[in-house]
């Protein structure tokens, strides 16, 4: 049977990792019923750092050998951040919506590609650029009675979150994927350990399976994401993760009695339609840069 070409494979890792983040949502909701947002962080990285031993295990300790470390570093610093926000956004905005601010990374990593990358972005891609934004706006709605801190942490969420992508796709093009995975985990104990101290108590009863959940899954979808980013462009894949709206609102409806507004939904609607247009956009230069390549004066990712 022949292989699947790298953009169906890289779609395929990219829907896994996002079911593992819809349900690692899930569970990192239910811990936070009784257990500090910095200390789920904590469990989870922990828990994902076991989850991730056989790794460390297989590849044995010279697979760490690396000339990206101050990257590494980088990278895991504005992953913590992230992780601290969204984990936040989870715990205090109802599931759909916090999930539905996450869609908007996407729109962050095309300015982040634009800025960082030296990426071309034409009159068309900034234009759903901004309609995105205006999908966010529907769903934070500043300057009424339903806007909260909690959904502006959800948007910083988001932005670091682009960042982050930016820096996978950097380290990608030198370091294999296991690497990034397992240099991640190492660095984010650490990092997340210092604040969870501040507010420690130990997890009780069942909340022990929900942060243990929380790190198996998160670490899993993080493996399937690194290799999706590492077959696939950025800008093309993220929209795929607009799949763990379905998943997080029907768990929502089912454990806490969440509704889906139609604010939300409408703002998630512009969100994703932006972002599908910038994804076909993508698709679509990419197939004409590399059909001009051989001729002479043509520009990658006009």
């Amino acid at each position: 049977m022949p292989a699947l070409p790298t953009h169906y494979r890289a779609a395929a890792l990219m829907l896994g990792s996002t079911v593992f983040f819809a349900l690692m949502v899930v569970a990192i909701r239910l811990a936070s019923a009784t257990l500090h947002t910095f200390e789920i962080a904590f469990f989870r990285n922990f828990f994902g750092l076991l989850a991730a031993a056989p790794l460390i295990l297989r590849h044995g300790p010279g697979f760490l050998k690396t000339t990206q470390f101050p990257r590494y570093l980088f990278r895991c610093v504005i992953g913590i951040c992230s992780m601290l926000a969204g984990f936040w956004a989870i715990g205090h905005l109802p599931l759909a919506q916090a999930v539905s601010l996450s869609y908007s990374t996407p729109l962050f990593v095309t300015l982040a590609a634009a800025a960082m990358l030296n990426e071309q972005v034409r009159a068309r891609r900034w234009t759903a650029v901004v309609l995105g934004f205006v999908g966010v706006l529907i769903i934070v709605r500043p300057g009424t009675s339903q806007f909260t801190v909690d959904a502006m942490i959800a948007v910083l969420a988001a932005v670091m979150s682009a960042l982050v992508a930016i820096q996978i796709k950097q380290l990608s093009n030198t370091e294999p994927a296991d690497r990034i995975v397992i240099y991640t985990t190492l660095l984010w104990v650490p990092m997340s350990l210092l604040p969870a101290l501040a507010v420690w108590e130990w997890p009780q009863g069942i909340t022990w399976v929900w942060v243990i959940a929380a790190g198996v899954l998160g670490t899993s979808g993080h493996m399937l994401w690194t290799r999706a980013l590492k077959l696939g462009e950025v800008s093309a894949l993220t929209p795929i993760s607009f799949m763990q709206l379905p998943v997080v609102a029907l768990f929502g409806w089912l454990l806490f009695d969440e509704t889906l507004d139609r604010w939300t939904l409408l703002g998630a609607g512009i969100i994703f339609g932006a972002n599908a247009y910038i994804a076909h956009r993508e698709a679509v230069l990419s197939r004409r840069s590399a059909s001009e390549a051989p001729s002479a004066g043509a520009k990658p990712g006009e």
